[in-house]
């Protein structure tokens, strides 16, 4: 399949690897798909529903915000609901980072400038490094230390992997190695430069993402081209897709993303064409009704619906199961060879029932 070959032309770059719980982020380990909740964590069966949705999406890491000790103590209850890593996002109070280390977070994104002095840092990394949970060095466009944005005089990608190798560099001092960088920006081409420049200058992996990318339709183009970018130059372990909205369609654009470009072989993928004035069916609503029906699917199968006799069977013969449409009906493809010719009102009900032979269901 296309998938696989192109996986093929993406050599990685090889960094250290950490764990999260049980999952493997770094080195050799598949690239992660997170994202983070956006009930207040304090509201335990509001924060569980919504991470128990993210999981059912695909999602394997969750971050939940931990503004006060409330939030903190919360997580020890959400770790008992669910399997996902739990990320606590930490700022500003050393005390909240020790709370959800002792209530049993897998890891912390904290930014080491602004929980305070050194001892208080240098207390996080001991207790994080006592409960093998990683840190990590979160920088941001928008909360550059003020010395380093006077003298960039913008957010630039230098500033942004200045502020990043100042920060490690205090983990560094103490002897504190289980880190994970993000430096994230709401321009693209700045998040692009500074993972680059980062990349050739440390091993530890990398968290990418475009930061206040907007609403669906703009975070979904920003972070592909952002993050696919990245990720063809062999760059990042680990990635969320920052969408203002449900926190699940972070995830499923995250897994199409990985999965556009080989790096995952995440569920079904669904072939289609854009229509045109030669289609004289319904194929909107058939796709749409197969995307749904597979959405939970498990298997790794290419899936083709195409509107017409033009590109329609070349497609349909290229994946595992397919249909072209035509004028009185459709013909079905199975593993590069038609299968029969259907009337339109049996395409949908034959199509699903190649793809659950396929996937043994």
């Amino acid at each position: 399949m296309e998938g696989q070959i192109a996986s093929t032309h993406i050599k990685r770059r090889r960094t250290r690897q950490i764990k999260l719980g049980c999952l493997a982020v770094g080195g050799e380990a598949p690239i992660s798909v997170q994202s983070m909740t956006k009930t207040s964590t304090s509201d335990v069966e509001a924060t569980a529903a919504q991470i128990a949705e993210l999981e059912e999406a695909g999602c394997e890491v969750v971050r939940v915000a931990v503004p006060d000790s409330e939030t903190a103590r919360a997580i020890g209850k959400l770790k008992g609901r669910t399997r996902l890593p739990i990320v606590a996002d930490i700022h500003f109070d050393h005390r909240l980072a020790l709370m959800a280390l002792e209530e049993g977070a897998d890891g912390l994104r904290i930014n080491p400038g602004n929980i305070g002095s050194r001892s208080r840092v240098e207390e996080v990394a001991e207790k994080a490094a006592r409960a093998e949970a990683p840190i990590r060095i979160g920088v941001n466009s928008g909360s550059l230390e003020k010395d380093i944005l006077a003298r960039y005089g913008q957010p630039t990608a230098e500033a942004l992997v200045e502020s990043a190798l100042r920060q490690v560099s205090v983990l560094q001092e103490l002897d504190f190695h289980q880190v994970k960088i993000s430096l994230k920006s709401s321009h693209v081409v700045t998040t692009i430069q500074a993972y680059r420049k980062i990349s050739e200058m440390v091993d530890y992996p990398l968290h990418l993402g475009v930061t206040e990318a907007g609403t669906l339709l703009p975070s979904a183009i920003k972070s592909s081209v952002g993050i696919g970018a990245l990720l063809l130059d062999g760059i990042g372990d680990t990635i969320r897709v920052s969408i203002t909205g449900n926190p699940v369609e972070e995830v499923k654009v995250g897994r199409q993303l990985l999965k556009a470009l080989g790096l995952r072989d995440a569920g079904i993928e669904i072939i289609s064409c854009p229509t045109c004035g030669r289609c004289t069916s319904d194929l909107i609503s058939t796709v749409e009704r197969v995307e749904k029906e597979v959405s939970n699917m498990d298997g790794n199968l290419k899936v083709a619906i195409m509107g017409c006799e033009v590109n329609g069977p070349g497609e349909a013969r290229s994946a595992d199961v397919g249909v072209a449409y035509g004028k009185d009906g459709g013909l079905l493809f199975k593993k590069g060879e038609i299968a029969g010719k259907l009337k339109q009102e049996e395409i949908y009900e034959a199509l699903m029932k190649e793809i659950n032979s396929l996937i043994g269901r």
